[in-house]
């Protein structure tokens, strides 16, 4: 299928402008984070509803990528992000208007849907434009929204009035600008029939891709299950090691980000293989460095772990990017990147959940944190010797 060739505003422009809106829906997603102790202080809730808030999220983009998830390759990519840009300030408006429990996950299900729209969309409309660039930008994105959502949000807490309510008003203003450049922007893929018949769930891979998706997609559940420990309850984990502001606990999830980020930028010209083999190994460094010091109440030794678990987060999942991206067309780029990401947020969802669980009805915050390390090492090790015994048979993508 051949895609429209992009006018205005430049190619350049459009990239910078596709990799805003992961970065905002990302940035969305993970601004409630550091304000979750501040709702569960007015609103009387537990561990265990704090990470089922935040695990609602992760089934409705599900819900989203497996019915609306291949939409804009019919539609095209432009009307799907609208609309997901539409339906994200909804959410926000929810979120500012939220009065319990029930507000926050009705603003977290709208959240998600947004977030699973524009996602596939977004994705594939930067592939559209630039193969090479592109995966860089699908792989650096998610890590610069997570850590500039948590950290912005931290601080406008911390520093300024109406806690809960300022951070979605500046995402509002900053969806509304990306709204208009979608607008402007040049469609980037020819639409086809067939639009009904897509939202229909099914699971459905072009032949090529079947082997690499098994190979990567224990690495992408592995550091996306840390990722979502990381974002639900690592500010309430760095505020009981070390009785701190609101900020600290936003920095860890920065700091995460960043690191995941820059692992990106560093191994981006390398091969898919060894991009994941340097994830699985830096989540697995980073995972002991951590479990030392939450039982040693090192706050420098858990944030060194934090450094080394986000290299792990971009290296396991750019190397996973690197592996499918080249091996799909055009008009199967939203398909296959969209079940990319379920496998991801699955992994981002359920553990967290079941850490939540583990938190009220285990051993409290700093064991859970502990056994979830350990639980995060040995799927690392499984995603390790998966990769290892597939090396001769599956295709690691190009240098």
């Amino acid at each position: 299928m051949s895609t429209a060739e992009p006018r205005r505003p430049a190619s350049r422009a459009a990239l910078f402008l596709l990799a805003s809106i992961i970065v905002s829906f990302v940035a969305a997603s993970t601004a409630p984070s550091p304000l979750y102790p501040i709702y569960q202080s007015r609103w009387h809730f537990s561990p265990i509803t704090t990470t089922l808030v935040f695990a609602v999220y992760a089934v409705a983009v599900l819900a989203a990528l497996l019915t609306v998830g291949k939409l804009s390759d019919h539609v095209g990519r432009r009307p799907v992000l609208l609309a997901a840009i539409a339906v994200q300030v909804v959410s926000l408006v929810i979120f500012v208007l939220a009065g319990g429990v029930p507000a926050l996950v009705a603003a977290r299900v709208v959240q998600g849907v947004a977030a699973g729209a524009a996602t596939g969309a977004a994705a594939a409309a930067m592939l559209d434009i630039d193969r090479a660039r592109g995966t860089l930008a699908n792989s650096i994105a998610p890590g610069i929204g997570t850590g500039v959502g948590a950290l912005l949000s931290a601080l406008l807490v911390q520093y300024l009035p109406a806690p809960t309510r300022l951070v979605y008003v500046v995402l509002v203003v900053v969806l509304l600008i990306q709204g208009v450049g979608v607008a402007l922007m040049a469609e980037t893929v020819t639409p086809m029939s067939g639009a009904l018949r897509s939202l229909r769930p099914e699971i459905r891979l072009p032949r090529a891709v079947r082997g690499p998706l098994l190979v990567v997609a224990p690495v992408a559940f592995a550091v996306w299950a840390l990722a979502g420990f990381f974002a639900a309850l690592g500010p309430a984990l760095v505020r009981a090691l070390m009785n701190s502001s609101t900020v600290a606990g936003g920095l860890s999830i920065f700091v995460f980000a960043v690191f995941g980020s820059a692992a990106i930028l560093v191994l981006r010209d390398r091969s898919a293989r060894t991009v994941m083999l340097t994830g699985i190994a830096a989540l697995v460094v980073g995972m002991i460095i951590t479990l030392v010091s939450v039982s040693a109440d090192s706050i420098a030794g858990f944030f060194v772990g934090l450094a080394f678990g986000g290299v792990g987060f971009g290296g396991g999942f750019q190397g996973s990017l690197k592996t499918l991206t080249p091996l799909v067309e055009a008009h199967e780029r939203a398909s296959v990147l969209s079940l990319l990401y379920i496998v991801s947020y699955v992994g981002f969802g359920l553990p967290t959940v079941i850490a939540g669980f583990l938190v009220v009805h285990g051993g409290g915050l700093r064991r859970t944190a502990e056994e979830y390390a350990v639980a995060v090492i040995v799927l690392a090790v499984v995603a390790l010797l998966g990769l290892r015994g597939t090396t001769r048979t599956a295709p690691a993508g190009p240098r």
